[in-house]
């Protein structure tokens, strides 16, 4: 592998699927095929390139995406290979930001799946230009035509097959270029003439190839309405054009466990994608006027790189994972983070293949390269030159929805865990660490119950950090309904100085969201105005502690009206006492009352499951706000207790058969139904008493 390559001859390639399409092994009868491996390698046997780390072996699953380099025909093809799992999306997000044209790849038995929609979406919302590359065409019930079809009704574009397959199931054998108008068989893709029995159906979508081709550019849509042959140069010509404004979408097709049409999809990546050089140009900010910058992909433009994945490597520390967008990076050099304020020392850059590096001097424009020990930099930040800053724009990574609470195991681990997490939510941003205060757990999110199992034994394997897990407990708070007033006083008397606090506190309830506030409105000097603060921190103190079960009270103003005080015995802490002992007598005359989380859910799922799916909600006090219907899913937005949502990610696998997807934040805190109360209150009571 070398850095000598143009821009013009790289191609960034993001491998994007539902799971189990098959994007692991196409990369890897890929790198086979252009001689980067000498066998190829399989999922099952754990001998991948792309899948190295201990948990995708034993899973036999992708976890993060991996950069498989490849050259063919004087082009080098950057392939990241992507996870499927809907828990690793955040890693699909990191690759087709970087990436120059998206590869969907489809199983051709199950078709279009709820990922491929979910990817595709990630593609769309960075215009990547695209091909779809239906796999397993070996497989019982492979079926070329009826996954064409369900292209079609799923998705904008236009679906054009530039291959179509010859024979199918146990009789794939290889496939028909449109283009060329030449048979590849066999797993050395050897040319043959069209079989017999095809003519007709290669005639009739050849000719719609044609016409596709034709319409992107005016030269050869005057040269076909004339009725004029276009050449094999002007087809590729004309497809590559549609293909980099999105208006068209090639179809191929093959088997990449048998090795069948991998060598004419590797040609198509190169005649249809565009490489760096051809893509839009980039737009940045400037950091220090807020202005929009354009550059330019070349070598020649100041240095702009996005950093898009970051990994804890037990042996080099932190490698992180970069694309360099203009200008080029240099081994041995310094670097500005503008975000960070700060610059970087570059040591050794290396181009990546799998947990290979390979060291190099520079990484060109529009290449993909990796450095170690990067200090202040993290996945979705720019690096870039200190005398010309500028700002990319980063990754938008999905919220968590699946949280644990986290203890660690031993006193050992209580010392390590904290920083463990931290480098484990720098390796994966869709990971989140926060400490609740409510109720004073350490919360672990992710994407769901696999990806939090997972971060759990990177834990333990990476870092030697061992943690239990439980359901958080739900961070309920309390408020009080109507206005109450309270005196409190505090008087003890010891011989010598005593301690004398007297306040009348009045206590209203304030809207939704607006916390606690604390208003001093005392008139002629009842309680001198040095012991006021002293009343607010005696009330802050205490509200953490609620009278009904003990959770914050909030969304409540409490007006400190009178008082008296001791000119000898008055003091700060019998003021604060005193306020304490008033919001005991106080608050429970206030109509106190329960509030949980509500959070706002938006699931997608496919229509015939969407029955069970309003019936599970109905079960869980979900108040559905909305239905449509797009592209035969439903879409379902609706509001929920968290209480109700904790395992929600579980619970939607298992009643679409791991086909839908959702989001949820936050929304708002809700008053706890009446009859609910008193088993939360002894629920809380019991685990208090376990502490």
């Amino acid at each position: 592998m070398t850095d000598s390559y143009k821009t013009e001859q790289l191609r960034n390639v993001a491998l994007i699927a539902h799971g189990s399409a098959g994007k692991t092994s196409l990369a890897e009868a890929m790198i086979f095929d252009t001689g980067a491996t000498s066998r190829l390698g399989k999922v099952e046997d754990g001998t991948t390139v792309s899948d190295y780390d201990t948990e995708e072996i034993r899973r036999k699953i992708s976890l993060s995406t991996s950069i498989v380099p490849c050259e063919w025909n004087g082009h080098k093809i950057n392939v990241l290979d992507t996870p499927g799992y809907i828990d690793f999306v955040g890693e699909v997000k990191g690759a087709v930001r970087v990436a120059d044209g998206a590869m969907v790849v489809l199983d051709a038995v199950s078709g279009v799946e709820v990922g491929t929609e979910l990817v595709w979406s990630f593609a769309d919302e960075q215009n990547l230009p695209r091909l779809v590359f239906v796999n397993k065409m070996d497989r019982e019930n492979a079926n070329f035509t009826h996954t064409l079809e369900q292209l079609d009704k799923k998705f904008e574009g236009n679906m054009i097959p530039v291959q179509l397959p010859v024979g199918s199931e146990s009789q794939f054998k290889g496939v028909v270029d449109l283009v060329s108008m030449k048979a590849y068989l066999g797993d050395k893709a050897e040319e043959g003439g069209i079989p017999a029995g095809l003519e007709d159906e290669v005639e009739e979508y050849r000719l719609r190839l044609i016409e596709a081709a034709a319409e992107g550019d005016d030269e050869l849509i005057v040269k076909y309405l004339e009725g004029e042959e276009l050449t094999e140069g002007e087809i590729k010509r004309g497809l590559a054009i549609g293909v980099k404004s999105g208006k068209i979408i090639p179809v191929l097709c093959g088997s990449a466990i048998l090795n069948l049409g991998v060598q004419p999809l590797l040609q198509a990546i190169i005649d249809y994608f565009p490489s760096p050089a051809d893509r839009p140009e980039i737009k940045g900010t400037n950091p220090a006027t807020g202005e929009k910058e354009i550059l330019e992909p070349t070598p020649m433009a100041p240095l702009s790189v996005m950093v898009f994945k970051t990994i804890a490597d037990p042996y080099v520390g932190k490698l992180t994972y970069f694309r360099v967008c203009s200008g080029a990076m240099e081994s041995d050099s310094r670097v500005f983070n503008p975000l960070s304020g700060e610059e970087e020392r570059i040591g050794q850059l290396y181009l990546i293949r799998g947990k290979e590096q390979e060291p190099v001097k520079t990484v060109q424009t529009g290449d993909i390269g990796g450095v170690a020990k990067l200090s202040a930099t993290t996945t979705g930040q720019t690096l870039c030159d200190k005398g010309h800053p500028i700002v990319l724009p980063s990754i938008s990574f999905p919220n968590p929805v699946f949280s644990v609470a986290v203890v660690p195991k031993t006193k050992a681990d209580l010392d390590k865990m904290g920083t463990a997490l931290n480098r484990l939510v720098e390796e994966d941003p869709t990971l989140r660490v926060e400490r609740e205060p409510g109720t004073g757990e350490t919360i672990l999110s992710g994407m769901g119950e696999s990806h939090v199992d997972i971060a759990t034994r990177r834990l333990s394997q990476k870092f030697g950090v061992d943690i239990l897990t439980s359901i958080p407990k739900v961070p309920y708070r309390e408020t009080i309904t109507r206005k109450s007033e309270a005196q409190g006083r505090h008087k003890k008397q010891t011989g010598g100085r005593g301690q004398f606090g007297d306040v009348f506190i009045r206590f209203e309830p304030l809207p939704r969201g607006s916390g606690f506030e604390f208003a001093g409105k005392i008139f002629g000097g009842a309680v001198p105005k040095g012991f006021i603060p002293a009343v607010e921190k005696g009330l802050r103190e205490i509200i953490k502690k609620g009278v009904l079960a003990g959770y914050p009270t909030v969304d409540f103003r409490a007006t400190l009206y009178d008082g008296s005080y001791h000119p000898v015995d008055s003091q700060e802490i019998a003021f604060r006492l005193a306020a304490q002992l008033a919001f005991k007598k106080g608050i429970p005359e206030a109509g106190p009352v329960l509030l949980e989380p509500i959070m706002s859910v938006t699931i997608t799922v496919p229509e015939e499951y969407m029955g069970d799916v309003l019936g599970d909600l109905n079960t869980k006090r979900a108040r559905v706000q909305g239905m449509e219907q797009q592209r035969g899913n439903s879409i379902v937005t609706a509001q929920a207790p968290l209480a109700e949502m904790q395992r929600y990610a579980t619970d939607l696998r298992s009643i679409t058969q791991g086909r839908g997807i959702f989001s949820m934040e936050f929304s708002h805190y809700e008053e706890v139904p009446g009859h609910l109360v008193e088993s939360i209150v002894a629920e809380t009571k019991r685990e208090a008493e376990k502490e």
